[in-house]
């Protein structure tokens, strides 16, 4: 089986307050962009393959993009680990993975990683878990797997890992994401924020959200505030993405990519900024795609 893990943006991210659990609660809208994703391919493995290889549980190969860290702190890796011990039926298995989302660029490609996995091993083995139990299996994982389990657009509150589907219009427009080459790590992101009361939170979970509604006050991602200070390059592309003419951009999650959304029919989409800008940041733009239907 091989699955497409995809990443997602964040249009506008408020913190709304620091729990005592030492976690925030926040209000955001995810939208899976299916355009930038990894490659996973879980396949059950043979008995000769266990006889040669001598594995207890699993084989796991990685391709692309170096993934820095001791295999078993992958998350792909721990979703396993916890979904085998909970599942008899699980069996020994052989992971061959391609890392195309880039790290610390706020599109939640690790997140999506473990979504999937646990995906992949409900399917692979006929567990009959429902969405809702596959997005307990991963909660403990990170934030945003719950919603990768979804991959439809959502309003989150909580941590994150609470999520309301909405209505999202934005057919016709084009998504340009620009990650440049530094990181934003989270601890960063959250060590110079500052929490504000009394600001206009994002709430529209109740909402029909399109590109009108995005031109309201609202749509603001609070990380901007911190990160942009440490890291001009960012501020540096959201603001050349509107001086393109998007009507719309962000920084994504903590950063470090930005995003602008154009209306595909507009002069925009076709004038001498947005080329100048591409040749520009050639080596930094991830993806230049324009949004379909949503897939459920």
């Amino acid at each position: 089986m091989i699955l497409y893990p995809n990443c997602k943006i964040n249009l506008g991210l408020r913190v709304v307050r620091k729990r005592q659990d030492g976690y925030h609660d926040l209000e955001t809208i995810f939208v899976p962009i299916y355009g930038l994703h990894d490659e996973l391919e879980v396949r059950p493995l043979t008995q000769t393959e266990q006889k040669t290889q001598h594995t207890d549980q699993f084989t796991f190969e990685q391709e692309g993009l170096v993934v820095d860290c001791n295999p078993e702190d992958n998350l792909i890796i721990k979703c396993y680990r916890n979904m085998v011990q909970k599942y008899p039926a699980i069996g020994n298995v052989s992971i061959r993975f391609k890392k195309n989302i880039p790290f610390g660029a706020g599109l939640g490609g690790g997140s999506s990683d473990a979504a999937h996995m646990a995906i992949a091993l409900n399917e692979l083995f006929e567990l009959g878990l429902s969405k809702q139990q596959l997005t307990e299996e991963v909660r403990t994982l990170g934030a945003d797997c719950p919603f990768f389990i979804y991959n439809t657009p959502c309003y989150a509150e909580g941590i994150g890992d609470k999520l309301t589907p909405i209505d999202l219009d934005l057919k016709g427009t084009r998504i340009i994401l620009v990650k440049p080459d530094e990181g934003v790590s989270t601890k960063e992101a959250y060590s110079g924020l500052q929490i504000k009361d009394g600001v206009e939170r994002i709430s529209n979970k109740d909402k029909k959200v399109s590109a009108d509604s995005m031109r309201n006050g609202s749509f603001i991602n609070d990380f901007e505030a911190s990160v942009f200070p440490n890291h001009p390059i960012i501020a540096e592309i959201k603001k050349r993405l509107l001086d393109a003419g998007a009507y719309y951009a962000s920084m994504s999650g903590s950063g470090s990519t930005v995003f602008g959304l154009f209306k595909k029919d507009s002069e925009s989409c076709t004038n001498a900024k947005l080329r100048t800008l591409k040749e520009e940041f050639a080596s930094m733009i991830l993806l230049d795609d324009t949004f379909g239907e949503w897939k459920s």
